[in-house]
């Protein structure tokens, strides 16, 4: 069984690149029968906000990812600091006192000489008194682990074998010099108190993955299993970012993408599967393997979720969208239904038949012949062949010239659902008042 997590920032709104992460970690717990845990990541207390916090459980319900587990970050503060000074009484921990800048020098007299721009360690062949100055001056320190010189490796789920060799990493910063845990030590002792056995993410934290498992060992727990999936590229080329906006979501919820289009699509973009339209969550789930999925970045299109939601609605049974299309009932869903590209539309096609519209008259002689000849009630989905051959028999007019001035005068449109259907639902006399040329 795995227990696996989704920790994103409460510092902007989800985008489909995040999700995608959310939803294979999701899955992956529901396949094996584990637990999904929702972590929220919210030590930066100047950008994290309880709105970004509430959006994300919005996002996250809205497309059926339910979580066995919520847990947040900022309440653990005291976990984060038992540690810290563990670590530090272990001797893996130490302080450095370099300020943003002398840093930024050091790096670059490295790149300059060939070197890789790793921290050289002044800090540890500080003595006390140093250490003391430096603090008198009014620096406070950040803290660093110190890392290995033993070789890393695991068996990425994704990826395959990874190596890390010891030498190309600095020692990572896990405690900043307002106290403050980093990512890294926050999310590694999450982990190992809440029992992940499966970290999915980004191939962006494969860099990060030698680090947390050397901190792992060193907290004397055994590291979660690894899997790092290629990240969604737009249709530019660029990265996806909350920051820049686009793709986000919630934008994509109120523009009328369906949950489950949106879950067929994170399930299967990346993969070896098509992406098609998916009606169960469970045969989604069952479906997924690590085995499918591609080292390439897939890019993301808008324009593919529009095509793939209308695909979507055209397979959808009533239930699935009854609460998102006002009065319309089961039969006139599915009579509209292949002609709509969100489930609103549908509700459109209701008012064009119950409420009042401006009807198109483009040829009015040949309107004014086939209303002459409109069959009496009651209607059915036969009347409308009855009625357009007896038309083409009277006017000789046939194919598309017989159906787009009545499509027109009947609906005020050019293009939708088929007429032999909606005219039972028009009714005669609101049919007649419309070949009329009258506001019906």
């Amino acid at each position: 069984m795995a227990v696996t997590r989704f920790a994103p920032s409460p510092t902007g709104r989800l985008h489909v690149g995040n999700m995608r992460t959310a939803a294979i970690n999701w899955i992956m717990a529901r396949q094996t029968g584990g637990r999904f845990i929702l972590r929220l990541d919210d030590t930066d207390a100047e950008r994290s906000t309880e709105a970004f916090a509430q959006g994300i459980k919005d996002d996250m319900t809205w497309l059926g990812l339910t979580w066995d587990e919520l847990e947040c970050q900022s309440e653990r503060y005291d976990r984060y600091e038992a540690e810290r000074e563990r670590l530090v009484s272990m001797g893996k921990l130490y302080p450095c006192y370099e300020t943003p800048q002398e840093l930024e020098t050091q790096r670059n007299l490295q790149k300059a000489r060939g070197l890789p721009p790793v921290y050289d360690r002044a800090a540890l062949n500080l003595s006390d008194a140093e250490r003391q100055a430096l603090e008198a001056e009014g620096r406070r320190p950040h803290w660093r682990f110190r890392l290995g010189d033993e070789v890393v490796t695991f068996d990425d789920g994704i990826r395959g074998f990874v190596r890390f060799e010891p030498g190309h990493v600095s020692d990572p910063i896990l405690v900043r010099e307002d106290g403050v845990p980093t990512y890294t030590l926050a999310s590694v002792i999450d982990d190992i108190d809440m029992g992940v056995t499966l970290v999915v993410r980004g191939e962006d934290h494969v860099a990060n993955t030698a680090v947390q498992i050397e901190l792992a060992r060193a907290l004397g727990a055994t590291e979660p299993a690894y899997a790092h999936h290629s990240l969604l590229a737009s249709a530019s080329g660029d990265g996806l970012s909350k920051r820049k906006g686009g793709g986000a979501v919630a934008d994509l919820r109120d523009d009328g993408v369906e949950p489950m289009t949106l879950m067929s699509y994170l399930a299967r973009v990346g993969t070896s599967a098509p992406v098609e339209p998916l009606y169960d969550l469970k045969a989604m789930v069952s479906g997924f393997s690590f085995q499918n999925v591609s080292r390439n970045s897939p890019r993301y299109d808008p324009a593919d979720l529009v095509v793939l939601n209308a695909k979507w609605l055209h397979g959808a049974p009533y239930g699935a969208v009854k609460s998102r299309v006002g009065p319309v009932d089961a039969t006139f869903w599915l009579l509209v239904r292949g002609n709509v590209e969100r489930a609103a539309d549908a509700e459109d096609w209701w008012q064009v038949c119950h409420d009042v519209i401006i009807p198109v008259i483009t040829n009015a002689a040949f309107i004014a012949e086939a209303a002459a000849l409109l069959p009496e009630e009651p209607w059915d989905e036969t009347t409308w062949k009855t009625w357009t051959g007896a038309v083409t028999d009277a006017t000789g007019h046939k194919g598309k010239a017989l159906f787009m001035p009545l499509r027109q005068a009947l609906t005020g449109r050019s293009h939708g659902p088929e007429l032999a259907g909606l005219l039972p639902v028009i009714g005669r006399d609101r049919a007649a008042a419309r070949l009329a040329g009258e506001t019906a």
